[in-house]
């Protein structure tokens, strides 16, 4: 779970079945070769970054271990809510994948899956996924649900991607879904605790996005996609950067008196709250120094926001049931 809305390092990795010297179709040759394809359409090291955020907040709506069936279920029907988003973007995107040697390699730019047969598989799973969620779970995470596909396709794909240079800031809001959708799942209700986790997704989105922006520029200028990095300077860049930084920071230490943490967050919020905005300033006083280009290693900086955000989440697993012990 990029968190729904957001690229992520693991898309220039190549798919199955693909020939990355010619980007000709190659469609697959066996069951197991055409699983992987559709597998790939789902973008799972994209979903790994939605569960981080799912399963930490089921515990502290639980304020301990959430029930196992429930939980098990909300990452399963989550699993494929992201998976449908993930393939009806493919399906929509396409014509930017093969003009993006990042990801000319996905199999919908392969031609290894169909337009209509990417289309049936995102479509079913958003239905699956949405009816599993009603069923087994509640409404209200059924209809955040939706919402989250309705939203990643229509406002972030169709509307802001190619329109706009604040794409993945409200684009991104697809993304954060998942931590509403986990406190919704065990509580049946919202409250203020998963919107304070809600806001340090959204705040860390940007510059998380732009950081990995900034080393395929060209990809997306070659395909039109007006991201920051493509229509604005490093400098500006960065120094936006170190403002959603700090953002991600303040809003995060708001979850202590929000929901009632023990002293154990605050510290571990601080400390890589601490980390991360040191490596932002840096990048930024860099450029304002004169460093351009792969000598700002931001892919540096995408890789430490990336575990910054899992860190942060697994303090928020950790803390209801150190409140339990100590309790």
């Amino acid at each position: 779970m990029t968190l729904l809305g957001r690229p992520s390092a693991s898309e220039a990795r190549s798919e199955p079945g693909a020939d990355p010297s010619t980007g000709a179709a190659s469609r697959p040759s066996s069951l197991a070769a055409y699983v992987r394809a559709y597998v790939a359409l789902s973008k799972p090291r994209v979903i790994e970054l939605l569960l981080i955020t799912t399963i930490p907040v089921m515990f502290v709506a639980a304020q301990g271990v959430p029930p196992l069936g429930t939980a098990l279920a909300t990452l399963v029907f989550g699993t494929m809510s992201a998976a449908s988003a993930n393939a009806i973007n493919c399906y929509i995107d396409r014509d930017i994948d093969r003009a993006m040697r990042r990801t000319r390699r996905r199999p919908t730019a392969m031609q290894q899956v169909t337009p209509r047969g990417t289309m049936v598989y995102g479509l079913t799973l958003a239905v699956l996924s949405t009816v599993g969620f009603a069923v087994f779970v509640n409404w209200l995470a059924a209809g955040l649900s939706l919402f989250a596909i309705a939203f990643y396709i229509f406002v972030y794909t169709l509307l802001l991607k190619r329109r706009t240079a604040q794409n993945v800031v409200w684009g991104g809001i697809a993304g954060c879904m998942p931590v509403l959708i986990g406190w919704a799942a065990i509580t049946a209700r919202l409250d203020w605790a998963p919107f304070i986790l809600f806001l340090v997704v959204f705040f860390w989105t940007p510059p998380h996005t732009w950081a990995l922006a900034m080393r395929y520029r060209e990809d997306y200028a070659a395909a039109n996609v007006p991201m920051l990095p493509v229509v604005a300077g490093d400098r500006r860049v960065l120094l936006e950067c170190v403002l959603y930084s700090w953002a991600t920071v303040v809003v995060s230490l708001l979850l202590w008196p929000v929901a009632d943490t023990t002293p154990l967050y605050p510290v571990v919020a601080g400390a890589l709250g601490a980390v991360l905005l040191v490596q932002a300033h840096r990048l930024y006083h860099q450029v304002r120094a004169g460093v351009t280009g792969p000598r700002l290693r931001t892919m540096g900086f995408f890789h430490l926001s990336n575990a910054y955000l899992a860190l942060l989440f697994v303090a928020v697993t950790v803390d209801p049931l150190l409140a339990n012990v100590v309790g």
